[in-house]
């Protein structure tokens, strides 16, 4: 497997994890939530030689989504989201495209996903968790071959995601994380939405008392 984290600016200066995941063998490539900076991903594509197949959004905000038309326009691919989520991504009073000040065109889901699906790039398996929270329909993917897990905006280094936003929930969300995540071994690699890299080792002390931990 070849795994790549690029940092793109999304809005206002902040930034969104993209991640490329592609099989050495056949150059099948997904892309995980591309939210701006299209050519900064698409450069990336074109030294991968990629052949792109998906790409995933781990949730429908504006900061993850927001470069989707053009790489599926650069570079093709099926665009894929949870089943309830795909109801929301053209709204802009969920997808928060004029709260985060992001222009999200109108994206059209060519593929949506459920609770355990799997999901095949080249030889890599990915599964599909329903964890809801961040937003109603947000999933993360699971790999077991590698041992990682992209939590998209639910499970960070150090805390969890928001949940004072349209569709989120607190309860959700720490059920999605008690009962979903932290029930993956302990070395699994998670890589979010925002920020750093983890473990699910590292993190599972927080959700113990509920308390964020603070660096």
């Amino acid at each position: 497997m070849i795994l790549k984290m690029i940092p793109v600016e999304s809005a206002n200066g902040h930034y969104t994890n993209c991640y490329i995941v592609q099989d050495e063998k056949t150059k099948e490539t997904m892309v995980i939530d591309p939210g701006g900076e299209a050519s900064k991903i698409t450069e990336l594509l074109d030294i991968l030689q990629a052949k792109v197949k998906y790409i995933y959004l781990t949730h429908c905000h504006g900061d993850h989504i927001g470069a989707v038309n053009e790489i599926k326009q650069a570079k093709g691919g099926k665009v894929l989201i949870y089943t309830e989520e795909a109801k929301n991504i053209n709204n802009p009073n969920v997808n928060l495209g004029p709260y985060m000040n992001i222009k999200v065109e109108p994206i059209e889901i060519d593929a949506r996903v459920n609770d355990g699906d799997l999901l095949h790039i080249g030889e890599i398996q990915l599964k599909v968790i329903h964890t809801p929270g961040h937003t109603v329909g947000g999933t993360s993917l699971y790999c077991e071959q590698e041992k990682m897990l992209f939590s998209g905006d639910t499970l960070f280094k150090g805390t969890w995601g928001r949940t004072d936003l349209p569709t989120s929930s607190f309860e959700e969300i720490i059920n999605s994380i008690s009962n979903k995540l932290l029930i993956l071994p302990d070395s699994t690699i998670v890589y979010s939405g925002h920020g750093e890299v983890t473990t699910i080792r590292e993190e599972e002390p927080i959700y113990y008392n509920l308390q964020p931990r603070e660096e």
